[in-house]
Order: structure tokens, then sequence, then C-alpha cells
């Protein structure tokens, strides 16, 4: 019987999951999938290396789904499709690791404990990401059980990217830049560490452009800057986040407007970004397909915010070498690409409009001073890989994972 490392990247509402075989020391992908709707229709669907594909509904007559009957319900279909394998390793996506945690970690109580106190920093997504983390303890009690944090990539910031003009106490306590999406940008460099070395050693940026949006800058391995701050709604605008706001927005919305914290957070969070502005939804391919101005206007403000964050990222590096685009959007979305791209000849960007169509993965130009790349992320599989590490199994990245491009996601 082989040895199956889960990942487990749990949502207020869905829990994303896949399972990679430990073979030879390497990780062979098994099937990957999600169960959505969780706490009203629960609905599962999943896709096997070879393929094949799961869709259905799941039996709420007698217990609405909780994050523990997904989990049990992944478990019953995985033990279905004789995938001939034990759960040794959980890996599980937990967004914020605070100042604490620069690496991935296995989970006991003592370190739960911390990351319950970090719950203030990101409320709409610690609490389900534990609950994932309990649920999985219970399933599978003899399995190792390994955090992996959307921050940690980050946690080597110089100062300067991490602070804000506040008094030094603010920082000390723990208000500072974190940045997210840590786990795709660890991802992505470590893909371009292996087929493209050379770049990998001078000065990326990697757009993460999905439901959920951010860009890093990237010298030599390392992340220098990020979008991205205190909280996953800062930088670029998002499905439904705001994106950079003046803090005295808020100011007058709590002043003026006599709004409480929490519909701060629902307006800021839920209903903000590209649904906000486009009062139509937070679907880019929704809103390319609309007629209505106000899609044109969310869509041009999205483009705008990132070209205008590569620049600010570009002087933080010093120059750019590669640009990477990844995540729903930027692996998909050739005409946003090209709205991203365009016009950047004197930034040393020249896109190859043919190459671009046709979703390759090299889309500048033969001869272009920076390289733009189009990579596909796949943050389970960095959670299975360091998984697999922490239980002492070095093994690459190199064959990469199953199935289908990349959606959006939340961050």
């Amino acid at each position: 019987m082989a040895d199956i490392i889960l990942t487990i990247n749990a949502g207020s509402s869905s829990v994303k999951f896949s399972a990679q075989r430990i073979a030879e020391g390497k990780l062979t992908p098994l099937a990957l999938g999600q169960i959505d709707g969780i706490g009203s229709e629960a609905t599962f669907t999943a896709t096997k290396s070879g393929g094949e594909k799961a869709h259905f509904a799941l039996d709420q007559s007698r217990h609405a789904i909780d994050h523990a009957l997904a989990l049990t319900a992944v478990l019953d279909w995985l033990e279905g499709e004789n995938l001939d394998g034990r759960v040794v390793g959980v890996g599980h996506r937990i967004v914020h690791g605070g100042p604490v945690f620069a690496e991935p970690v296995r989970l006991d109580a003592a370190v739960l404990r911390q990351l319950r106190a970090f719950v203030p920093l990101a409320p709409l997504h610690q609490p389900f990401n534990l609950a994932g983390v309990e649920a999985a303890i219970q399933a599978f009690p003899d399995a190792a059980q390994v955090a992996c944090f959307d921050t940690a990539f980050h946690r080597k910031h110089p100062f300067i990217a991490d602070t804000f003009a506040l008094p030094r106490k603010y920082y000390d306590e723990g208000v500072r830049r974190y940045g997210f999406h840590g786990l795709s940008y660890e991802f992505i460099t470590r893909i371009l560490r292996h087929e493209e070395p050379v770049l990998a050693r001078g000065k990326v940026i990697v757009a993460h452009l999905g439901n959920g949006a951010s860009l890093c800058a990237i010298k030599s391995g390392k992340s220098v800057a990020s979008t991205m701050g205190f909280t996953a709604l800062d930088g670029v605008p998002m499905g439904t986040r705001c994106g950079q706001l003046d803090p005295g927005v808020v100011l007058y919305l709590m002043g003026e407007k006599k709004m409480s914290a929490d519909e701060i957070t629902d307006l800021l969070y839920k209903n903000s970004g590209l649904k906000g502005m486009s009062g139509i939804s937070n679907d880019m391919r929704e809103l390319e397909a609309s007629t209505e101005p106000s899609a044109r206007d969310a869509i041009d403000y999205f483009v705008s915010r990132v070209r205008r964050e590569i620049g600010g990222l570009s002087a933080v590096l010093g120059g750019l070498d590669c640009i990477v685009l990844t995540g729903g959007i930027g692996e998909n979305a050739q005409k946003i690409r090209h709205a991203i791209l365009k016009d950047m000849e004197w930034f040393g960007v020249e896109i190859d409009e043919e190459a671009n169509a046709r979703n390759q993965r090299v889309i500048s130009a033969k001869g272009s001073p920076t390289v733009a790349l189009i990579l596909k992320t796949d943050e389970e599989r960095m959670i299975a890989a360091h998984t697999a590490e922490l239980l002492g199994l070095k093994q690459p990245l190199e064959a990469r994972a199953p199935t289908e491009k990349s959606g959006s996601r939340p961050a």
C-alpha cells in the first residue's frame, strides 16, 4: 500500500483538496477537487490524474455539511476510487502565520493556540483554515498535520517593505505588511529555479491574478516586496475585495455613513473590487463578455492598477528581468494580459501577440529585454511538497500536477 499526502485548503464555504502519492522520492498527483456550498447546498467536484471527473451533490437529509463532514466525503470518495494508499500526512493552507512562522511547521496543540491568536489578522480566512485542521485531525489521527503559510514566503522582507508609517510600537505588536499568496509565489519560484535558472537568479515580478490578486517582487529567489499588506485587502483590486484604499474612506464610512465595523468589513471584502465596481460580477470572464460600460470601467481599473504595481515593484528591484503571470486570470485571460503588457517597450517588455493569443509559455517577443512568461501555479502541490519534506522526504517539483487549468480562487 502506497503512502498518500492529502492537502486541505479550507475556506468559509468550500474545502479544496488534492491527493498525491509518495513513490521513489517523488510526488505523483492522483486527484484534486473541492466541495462547495458548505453550510448550504454542498456539491463535490473532483478530477483524477487520468482525467476522470466526478460531480455530485452531497446528502444533507440528516445533517448540514460542515468541514468535518466535508472531509469525510473526501475520504469516502478517495476510498471508493481505489487509490490504494494510506494518508501519512495532511498539509493545510493557513492564510496567516503572523510574525512568528516563516516556514511550514508540524501542527500540535501549542502551534494551534498561536494560530488562533492570529484570527483577528485574517478573520475571514483563519477560522475556516483551522476548522479544516480540526476536522483532519479527527479524520486522520495517525497522520502528520502540517501548516503551510501564505505569509511565510514574505517573512524576510527588509524592514521598510514590512512597516507602515505608524509609531513603532504598532509594528512591534504585529501591525505590519505580511503579504499573501506566498505558496503560489514559492511554487513559481521553484519552477523557475528548475526551468529558468538564469532568470531565477535575477529580478522577477510574479503577478498572481485571480479572484484574489497580488504581485510580488522577487530578487534571487527571495521575496523583497508584495502589494498585499496587513490583510488580504491591499494592493490591486480583486474579485470582491477593494485593493488599495485611502484609510480616510474608512473613517468617512464610519463617521458620516455611521457604518459598523462588520458592515465595512462586508463592503470591503465581499462587495467591492470587480463585483462592486461593475455591479455585475466578480468573474473576469463575465465582465469581458458584458457590453455594460461599468464592466469596461472595472476591467480598465484592474489593468491600470496592475500596471502601476509593476512599475512600483520594478523600482524596488532596481530593474526587471522577468515577469510571470499566473492565477486564473493570468493563465487564461489573454486580452487582460495584452492590456497589462502592451506599450511597455520603454520598460523592456515586448509582447508577442500571437504567442499571447495562444496561451504559450513565453509571450514576450524574441529579443525582448524582459522575458514574459505564463506559468501555471499549483498551491496544492507546494503544500504537498512541504508536507513531504517535513516527513523527511526530499523530492523535486519537476513533475507537474494533473488535470485542469487553474481557475480564480480566493487569497
